[in-house]
């Protein structure tokens, strides 16, 4: 049976938890990441871990697919240790960390290994993700070291 393409919104902090669990182990080519400050959209691609799919049973392949990450109604989008010059540079996701400004706007942080993160400032939360196309096989499954 085929794995189904995920669409996720996320309204509230607890939905955005959602879409950062779903997103952990992503990675994001810096290329395809892109601010549409006249739109006041924020748009990133990442090839999506689906652990969704290894949770189901030992015997599944470990899969990859493409997923676009947007947030709308963004006011500013701000980053840290990303050179946008180095298109070709890969961030490895680890999480999206929320909170609620002095002025009740949201800031969402966008974390990536390497200390490296996107802060986007946005009146409300509405973020989508939303898998493209096929999946394909992947043979690295991500380790994380316990502490």
């Amino acid at each position: 049976m085929e794995p189904k393409n995920l669409k996720l919104i996320a309204r509230t902090q607890e939905d955005l938890r959602v879409v950062s669990a779903h997103l952990q182990d992503s990675i994001a080519s810096v290329a395809d990441i892109a601010n549409l400050k006249k739109n006041k959209i924020f748009l990133m691609q990442l090839n999506r871990f689906m652990w969704e799919d290894v949770e189901k049973g030992v015997f599944r392949k470990n899969k990859r697919i493409r997923t676009i990450l947007k947030f709308e109604n963004v006011l500013n989008v701000l980053s840290k240790n990303i050179n946008q010059l180095k298109k070709d540079k890969f961030l490895d996701f680890l999480a999206i960390e929320t909170n609620i400004t002095p002025d009740n706007n949201y800031e969402m942080k966008i974390i990536f290994a390497g200390n490296s993160m996107i802060r986007i400032i946005s009146e409300v939360i509405e973020v989508t993700l939303d898998d493209q196309g096929d999946a394909w096989d992947t043979k690295n499954k991500p380790k994380h070291k316990t502490l």
